[in-house]
């Protein structure tokens, strides 16, 4: 029986010593670019306040950096709040196929361990590359669609193996310690989707990016000392496939010719749940500019998961708000899709959203669930109380490989989320550093811009991040 664990890392290796042509380094100078104002201003969130103080006691402790600091932790520390704090506000990067969140994951396990061995900007850059695949291409043969409606967070149970890929290759592990790494990252991945079933509680989300993120640093860590591990860790009788996939296409896992797959990834404008950002576009053109005036009730159509897993309609904490259907399009009529503001706590009770919410209704349309999870279409229709109704019907929103952002739409973005911070993210400097990042010798250049205040401590009064509400152009 063919050995797809061993193939499958003999590809990843080869990631290592890739020629990154000018359009996948522009791809990844994007996704960095992104990461890094996701993760500064995440900062600002309460679990990422948590998290990031709790982790001021390893300050000194090791050469890893935190985002938006000068602390020094031992990289694994350093990973889980980096994941945690660049996903905090569910603006970060997603690979839709398979519903999950690489960037938050492999980004910050990469950073983590670049930074504390002084990496060069071209492994780093290549780090990331095989990261992301990995994750992927895990996530396409376990079949992600089938994976989160049985209850698995794919963020979670992907992104450690495409972590610990990051980690192995800045670490320099052979393909035996590479295979080992994965077979650590198979007892340590986990991820419930209960967060999605609860009102309270679900800060959870937020860390299972930094789980991830942290699980993967360390089964490279562990395979670098030389702890074994199991070398069929992927399509093994007990491996993750068997246990997670479900109906697996293990075949998904050679890349072949294939292009590479940091060029199939989203760029967020919306701070929800990304199943919802066909809604929130669809919703705006049927209502005329997400006028409210006259609408009766609202039908929304698309894959079963909105039903199954995004219809709590009174949400009391700001993560639930992100992930309810209703709560969205209601905030998106009272507020407009990109005040993230309305997800705060103050407004969770708010009567004119909740009025919104409370109108909608979702109906299943299998043509939509056909195309999911490659493409998050969905089909809104608005009625009014005259008489008579609106349809519009989208497949690919803003964001997306299909509508995609440039470097315009990124700055834009940047710019709303970290310019009225008291110690603003250097954006121009910032883009200009990941231009000339493959040819630097160290890291540190990049580090040092995402790490521009030299005493920052955090206190709840950062609770939030205010003032956030002009659209992502």
């Amino acid at each position: 029986m063919a050995d797809l664990t061993h193939a499958f890392a003999v590809d990843m290796m080869r990631l290592r010593s890739a020629v990154l042509g000018d359009r996948d380094f522009d791809q990844m100078c994007r996704l960095l670019f992104d990461y890094a104002v996701c993760a500064y201003s995440g900062l600002r969130q309460s679990a990422s306040i948590s998290i990031f103080n709790w982790a001021n006691r390893y300050d000194a402790s090791g050469r890893a950096m935190i985002v938006g600091s000068r602390v020094g932790a031992p990289a694994p520390i350093a990973a889980l709040v980096n994941g945690t704090i660049a996903h905090s506000y569910e603006l970060d990067d997603t690979h839709d196929a398979t519903l999950s969140h690489p960037g938050s994951v492999v980004i910050s396990a990469a950073l983590a361990v670049a930074s504390e061995r002084n990496a060069t900007g071209l492994d780093f850059l290549r780090a990331v590359l095989a990261g992301y695949e990995c994750m992927m291409r895990l996530g396409l043969a376990a079949n992600a669609g089938g994976v989160i409606e049985f209850g698995f967070h794919p963020t979670a149970m992907f992104g450690a193996f495409g972590a610990a890929t990051a980690a192995a290759a800045l670490m320099n592990l052979p393909e035996r310690g590479l295979l080992m790494a994965w077979g650590h990252a198979l007892s340590l991945s986990s991820g419930s989707m209960q967060f999605s079933d609860e009102t309270e509680g679900t800060a959870i989300k937020r860390i299972h990016a930094g789980y991830a993120a942290q699980q993967g640093v360390l089964a490279a860590e562990m395979a670098e000392i030389g702890i074994g591990a199991p070398l069929r860790a992927i399509d093994g009788k007990y491996g993750f496939l068997k246990l997670y996939g479900k109906d697996p296409k293990p075949e998904l896992l050679r890349r072949g010719g294939a292009p590479l797959i940091v060029h199939n990834i989203t760029f967020k404008p919306y701070a929800c749940c990304r199943q919802f950002h066909s809604v929130i576009e669809a919703l705006g053109e049927a209502t005329g500019g997400f006028s409210t005036e006259g609408i009766a009730s609202i039908v929304v159509r698309g894959p079963r998961v909105l039903a199954d897993q995004h219809m709590i309609r009174r949400p009391t904490s700001p993560m639930a708000a992100q992930y309810s259907l209703p709560f969205v399009v209601g905030a998106s009529l009272e507020c407009g899709p990109t005040n993230f503001d309305a997800f705060e706590q103050v407004n969770l009770n708010r009567p004119g959203i909740l009025k919104w919410a409370d109108m909608l209704q979702v109906e299943h349309d299998q043509e939509l669930q056909s195309q999911y999870p490659e493409h998050f279409g969905s089909e809104v229709e608005v009625f009014f109380a005259g008489g008579g109704s609106r349809k519009r019907r989208l497949l690919d929103s803003r964001g997306t490989p299909g509508n995609p952002f440039d470097w315009d739409n990124l700055m834009q973005k940047g710019r709303q989320l970290t310019s009225h911070l008291p110690r603003p993210l250097p954006l121009e400097r910032l883009r200009t550093a990941l231009a000339g990042l493959r040819g630097e010798a160290s890291i540190y250049g990049f580090v040092d811009l995402l790490a521009v205040d030299p005493a920052f401590r955090l206190t709840t009064d950062d609770d939030r991040t205010p003032g956030v509400s002009d659209a992502v152009a």
